[in-house]
C-alpha cells in the first residue's frame, strides 16, 4: 500500500518539499487562495469549518516545519494501524488520502489536502475513542450513553499536542481490559492463519473412562485452545478431566470436568467465533467510560455475575440473576451511580407487572396474590371485596400495589439503588435456588444477588467500622431503613461474551440476549472483517 512506503521517512520529506514549492511560487498570493480552498472545503462540515474559522484558517497539517511533518506521519502511521483495534481501513480511504496529499500541485490542492487530514482524524478520533456504532440502533436493550468528545476540542487538542504520536495513542481507551482483548485478537489471527483449533468433537457427550478417536480430537482441541499439555494419550484420564474444568471454568459452565452436551457445543465453537466476540468486545471497551482508579460495580449480563471492582482489581463477586430472554424483561445495559441501599425494602410493584401479571389473576380471583396490598392514589389501602376487577383494564387499572418488607418479599431483605429512569437496580431475593442453575436469566430485568448481604458489608466498609454490625443491627428492626453511600459508585451493566481477567485465559460466555450477534452484523455492515497475521 502506497501509505505504508511513505511513513517509512518519506512522507514528510517530500511532502515537505511540494509544500516549500507551493509558497515560494505563490508568494503573498498563496495564504489567501489557501484559506478561500479551506473555506470551501469545509463548507459542508460544520464542526470543521467552525474550527478553521476561530483559527483565521492557519494550517494544522499543511505547512512547514517539524511540527507539521510530525503531524501528517503521526496519523497516516495511525490510520495504517487501524485494523490492529478491529477498525475497517477502507473506512479512512489512507491511501486516497496519501495519492492526494502527494498529487498537491497548487494552493488550492494544498487547502484540499488540509480539510482532507482533518476530515480524516476526526473520524479516526472518534472511533478510536468511543466505537464507530450508535449502540441504541444496533439493539433497544443498549441504552448505555457515550460521551462523545467534541470535535473541535479535538482539533485544539491535536494541533496543541507536542508529541502528536503520544496525543494518537491515547485517544484508544486505556484501560488494562482494551489492552488485553487487543493481545488475545493478534493471538487468535496467528492461530486462525495456522489452521484454528483443527477438528471439531464429533459426539455429544464424552467423560473420564471413554478412549478412542473422539477423545483424540478433544485432546487435540483443548491442547491448540492451551488447556492441556502435549500429550499422546487416547484416553479420557485424569489430566484431560482437569483440562476440561479449566475450559469450562473460563467459559462459564458447571465445572464437572465432564464433556457433556453443553461443554462439547463450546468446545466445538471456531476461533474465528471467538475473534468476532473480540472484536466486539474492542468496540463495547469504547463505547464504555471508566476511571482506572478508584472502586466501582460491574454487572456483566453474560457472566451472571456482580463485582466490586478497586482500583481494576476483582475485590468481591457474586452470582446474579438477569432479566428473561424476553422482549420486555431483558436486561438493559447503561452505567449510573448507586447512592444508597434501602434495608427491609418495600416491593413497590411495578405498573407493567401489576397490570400485565396480576391484574388478570385478580380478575379470577380477587384474592389472588394476597400477600401484596393496593393502595389507591391518596396512599390509602384498599378493600379488595369492594372492587370489581372486571372493569379495569393495563390502561385504567387505578391502584398500585405493594409487598411489605420481609422474608418473602421478592426484593428480599436489601436492595441496592442508582435511580435511574429504567428502573433497574440490584437486589435481594427469597428464590436462592436460581443461582444454582448454569444460565440465570429469570427475572423481569433487575439483577438478583446470590450474596446481597456480603455485598452490602463490602461497599459499607469504607463507611462503617463494623459494616457487617451496622447491616445487621439495622436489619433486625424490621423497619424499611435507606442508608447513603457516603461515596457514591458508579455502576456499569456491561454485556461481554469475551472479556479479561488479570490472569488466566480470557473468558468467553454465551450470547445471552443475542446482542453481540447483532454488534458484529452492524461492524461488518461498516467494512470490520476477520483477518489472519501469518506467523
Amino acid at each position: 500500500m502506497v501509505h505504508r512506503m511513505l511513513t517509512r521517512g518519506i512522507l514528510g520529506s517530500f511532502l515537505a518539499a511540494i509544500f516549500a514549492v507551493l509558497v515560494l511560487t505563490n508568494g503573498a498570493q498563496a495564504f489567501p487562495a489557501f484559506k478561500q480552498a479551506v473555506a470551501e472545503a469545509a463548507a459542508r462540515d460544520a464542526d470543521v469549518a467552525a474550527f478553521y474559522r476561530e483559527s483565521a484558517y492557519e494550517p494544522v497539517w499543511t505547512g512547514e516545519g517539524d511540527s507539521f511533518v510530525a503531524r501528517r506521519k503521526a496519523l497516516i502511521a495511525a490510520l495504517g494501524r487501524v485494523e490492529d483495534h478491529a477498525l475497517p481501513a477502507e473506512r479512512y480511504n489512507t491511501d486516497q488520502l496519501v495519492a492526494q496529499m502527494a498529487g498537491a500541485r497548487s494552493v488550492r490542492d494544498l487547502g484540499m489536502v488540509e480539510v482532507a487530514l482533518t476530515k480524516a482524524y476526526l473520524k479516526y478520533a472518534r472511533d478510536i475513542n468511543s466505537g464507530m456504532l450508535v449502540p441504541s440502533r444496533v439493539d433497544n436493550g443498549i441504552v448505555r450513553e457515550i460521551q462523545r468528545r467534541d470535535r473541535t476540542e479535538l482539533m485544539h487538542s491535536f494541533a496543541a499536542a507536542e508529541d502528536p504520536k503520544a496525543f494518537l495513542r491515547s485517544l484508544a481507551p486505556q484501560t488494562q481490559e482494551y489492552t488485553r482483548l487487543m493481545k488475545e485478537k493478534l493471538r487468535l489471527q496467528r492461530l486462525i492463519a495456522n489452521g484454528g483449533w483443527g477438528a471439531t468433537v464429533p459426539v455429544a457427550k464424552l467423560e473420564p473412562g471413554n478412549s478412542g478417536n473422539s477423545v483424540i480430537a478433544l485432546r487435540d482441541r483443548l491442547m491448540r485452545m492451551g488447556f492441556m499439555q502435549r500429550s499422546a494419550t487416547a484416553q479420557y484420564d485424569r489430566d484431560m478431566e482437569k483440562a476440561v474444568q479449566a475450559f469450562q471454568i473460563a467459559h462459564g459452565l458447571e465445572s464437572d470436568g465432564v464433556a457433556g452436551k453443553g461443554t462439547i457445543t463450546e468446545i466445538n465453537v471456531s476461533a474465528e467465533e471467538r475473534l468476532k466476540s473480540i472484536m466486539v468486545a474492542m468496540e463495547r471497551e469504547r463505547w464504555l467510560t471508566r476511571e482506572s482508579v478508584g472502586r466501582e460495580i460491574l454487572v456483566n449480563l453474560t457472566d451472571f455475575t456482580a463485582k466490586v471492582m478497586d482500583d481494576g482489581k476483582m475485590t468481591f463477586r457474586t452470582r446474579s440473576v438477569i432479566g428473561k430472554n424476553q422482549s420486555d424483561r431483558r436486561s438493559p445495559e447503561f452505567s449510573d451511580t448507586m447512592t444508597h441501599m434501602v434495608i427491609n425494602p418495600t416491593w413497590n410493584v411495578p405498573r407493567s407487572i401489576a397490570t400485565k401479571e396480576y391484574l388478570p389473576m385478580l380478575k379470577r380471583n380477587p384474592n389472588a396474590v394476597s400477600y401484596l396490598r393496593l393502595v389507591n392514589g391518596r396512599g390509602q389501602t384498599v378493600d379488595r371485596g369492594s372492587v370489581d376487577f372486571s372493569q379495569f383494564t393495563t390502561r385504567n387499572f387505578p391502584f398500585d400495589m405493594k409487598q411489605a418488607p420481609g422474608n418473602r418479599n421478592a426484593l428480599g431483605l436489601v436492595k441496592f439503588m442508582f435511580p435511574n429512569k429504567h428502573n433497574i437496580y440490584l437486589h435481594d431475593t427469597p428464590q436462592k435456588a436460581l443461582f444454582q442453575r448454569e444460565t440465570r436469566a429469570y427475572s423481569h430485568g433487575c439483577i438478583r444477588l446470590h450474596q446481597p448481604f456480603d455485598f452490602a458489608y463490602t461497599l459499607l466498609e469504607p463507611q462503617e467500622s463494623q459494616p457487617k454490625d451496622f447491616f445487621q443491627k439495622t436489619l433486625k428492626t424490621g423497619r424499611e431503613t435507606r442508608v447513603d453511600l457516603d461515596v457514591p459508585l458508579p455502576v456499569h451493566i456491561i454485556y461481554r461474551t469475551a472479556y479479561t481477567e488479570a490472569k488466566g485465559p480470557v473468558q468467553y460466555r454465551r450470547d445471552v440476549y443475542g446482542r453481540d450477534a447483532k454488534i458484529w452484523n452492524a461492524l461488518a455492515n461498516e467494512g470490520v472483517a476477520l483477518t489472519s497475521h501469518q506467523g
